[in-house]
């Protein structure tokens, strides 16, 4: 079968399209013919090193949807259902072997595109909004990167909530599409000042919470954000990794709280996987949350797409069709 591998660690051009065993399903696993798979920041960090992966070469992608072509025992599943996954690395690829512990059935009113760009992005949202702070109608969040793929679709989900949404984008395209995705309120950081432009929306009482994937450039300035006792959620750092901060800042700044969460520690229960990736589905198929998809690339171009990515010239989802 022809994946995508990282041989050596480094940059996209190091991407490489090889030809490897057509693996076999073990105890509890499933084969999956790859339809679509989804590209995210923690290819990158894997890629470059920053996240560490025991083989080498080192294999990417951590999402994916397509059809069960063949199962081992003690696998629920059955061949010909319609699956998606993630975190089960090694989806740059045409097949995968992937825990049944990881699928999830994909109904068919769901498209292979849709279920391989939801799988993370969306999980993560679904887990920031509902469970890490679970909004409420008359609450006010800001979304970093509001125009992005885990953006557009936390702004949605906020929405649905029924909070309110302040969104940060870098130009004004993406100002017009976080918007048109739902946000009430935009702040080009390039231009403005985003904590100035959220007490001044707030009428300085500050927010119940900042979710942040952006890092080291956003990180401080969030804090200010945030009223006495808000909950600062710093989820990614494409900008870079936070510097080391003091506990006491916290104290100082209105008795905030921080939390740094994962996917993992959200989906580790069957039941709270199925539970976070029905009410995609359900929202997806009914028409509630719309999946942006910025580009779908052939699997041989996999390093073009991680220059799109590290570049910040995309809104929405980059896809990889095998």
């Amino acid at each position: 079968m022809k994946a995508v591998v990282a041989d050596p660690l480094g940059g996209p051009e190091n991407l490489k399209l090889v030809d490897l065993p057509k693996p076999a399903p073990g105890d509890g696993q499933a084969l999956v013919k790859i339809a679509a798979i989804g590209v995210n920041f923690i290819d990158v960090y894997f890629r470059t090193g920053l996240y560490k992966a025991p083989e080498t070469p080192v294999l990417l992608g951590s999402e994916a949807a397509g059809v069960i072509e063949a199962v081992g025992p003690n696998c629920s599943f059955r061949p010909g259902q319609r699956v998606a996954y993630t975190l089960a690395r090694g989806s740059y690829a045409e097949y995968a072997v992937v825990p049944q512990s990881q699928l999830v059935e994909l109904p068919d009113t769901v498209t292979f595109e849709q279920g391989a760009a939801v799988m993370l992005q969306g999980m993560t949202a679904h887990y920031l909004a509902r469970s890490t702070f679970p909004l409420q109608p008359g609450q006010t969040c800001l979304v970093h990167a509001a125009a992005g793929g885990v953006g557009l679709l936390l702004v949605q989900i906020a929405k649905i909530c029924g909070a309110t949404v302040i969104g940060t984008v870098s130009t004004e395209d993406k100002a017009q599409l976080a918007t048109r995705h739902g946000a009430d309120h935009i702040v080009l950081y390039t231009q403005t000042d985003f904590a100035a432009a959220v007490k001044q929306f707030t009428s300085n009482a500050g927010l119940e919470v900042v979710y942040d994937s952006v890092g080291r450039a956003t990180f401080l300035q969030s804090l200010d954000c945030l009223k006495p006792r808000g909950m600062m959620v710093s989820f990614g750092n494409s900008s870079g990794a936070v510097d080391p901060i003091q506990p006491l800042l916290l104290s100082q700044k209105g008795s905030l709280f921080l939390t740094r969460p994962t996917l993992a520690n959200y989906i580790a229960d069957s039941n709270e996987l199925r539970w976070r990736s029905s009410d995609l589905f359900h929202w997806i198929a009914a028409g509630r949350l719309e999946v942006r998809i910025h580009r779908a690339y052939p699997l041989a171009d996999a390093g073009q797409a991680h220059r799109d990515l590290e570049a910040r010239a995309t809104s929405g989802k980059l896809l990889l069709i095998p």
